[in-house]
């Protein structure tokens, strides 16, 4: 039985980069880093070095050349918060792309984009 979710590739143009705007503007640790081979690193980040779930950011034209059939487009992904007012705020003081700040019944939330301009959505859960 499935027990938890793991790890979730975001497919970016390029790694370092990738890697710079989620430790510098989103205060991510890296918990995985090593070598796999010719020129190929293998990277996660993850909000803390607890965490059970980590972002591996892999180049997406290396998976191109490695596997020419994998969708590289970007996934949906929801990150949790517990103080969105707080969060929004650090993010725009770190010249991070945000939406408008959105509350609902159910909870509040906005959208980041990232250094190659893919959506993630910070949700604070009622």
């Amino acid at each position: 039985m499935i027990q938890k979710i793991s790890k979730v590739t975001l497919y970016v143009e390029n790694q370092e980069s990738a890697k710079e705007f989620w430790l510098n503007k989103l205060n991510f640790v890296v918990t995985l880093e090593q070598p796999m081979g010719q020129n190929l690193v293998w990277l996660e980040v993850s909000p803390n070095e607890n965490s059970d779930t980590s972002f591996v950011l892999y180049e997406k034209e290396l998976m191109k050349k490695q596997n020419p059939e994998t969708n590289t487009a970007h996934p949906s992904i929801f990150l949790s918060t517990k103080d969105i007012n707080s969060t929004y705020r650090d993010l725009k003081s770190k010249n991070v792309r945000v939406t408008e700040l959105m509350t609902f019944p159910y909870g509040s939330m906005f959208t980041f984009y990232d250094q190659d301009n893919n959506s993630y959505l910070i949700r604070e859960d009622k």
